[in-house]
């Protein structure tokens, strides 16, 4: 196919049965990207601080789940490469958001 090159391995954990409702929960508490302030609720992921895949325990540890949106899911959580991911998103996103909206995120 012409268009393999394009095509990414990414890997996912098995989610728990429990992450449908710690997710919902977390977008209650955290209805806004951290790093644009996007809060279309339709455009907003979960990331995982710590991804899944490399500690499976922290999956539904709230101190580790973080609001973006795709665009900044994408940037700031996985630095623009799915395979990878971001030991200092939440700093990178506020910084981001702090200069993007020229005041402080509110929490």
């Amino acid at each position: 196919m012409m268009f393999n090159f394009f095509k990414k391995e990414v890997r996912y954990a098995p989610r728990s049965s429990e992450w449908k409702e710690v997710r919902k929960l977390h977008l209650k508490r955290e209805s806004e990207c951290i790093a644009c302030g996007k809060d279309s609720i339709k455009d907003l992921e979960v990331h995982h601080i710590v991804p899944v895949h490399i500690n499976k325990t922290l999956e539904l540890e709230p101190s580790n789940l973080v609001t973006l949106c795709t665009r900044c899911h994408l940037v700031f959580g996985h630095l623009s490469d799915y395979r990878s991911w971001n030991r200092n998103v939440i700093n990178d996103s506020l910084a981001y958001y702090d200069k993007v909206q020229d005041r402080p995120y509110k929490k």
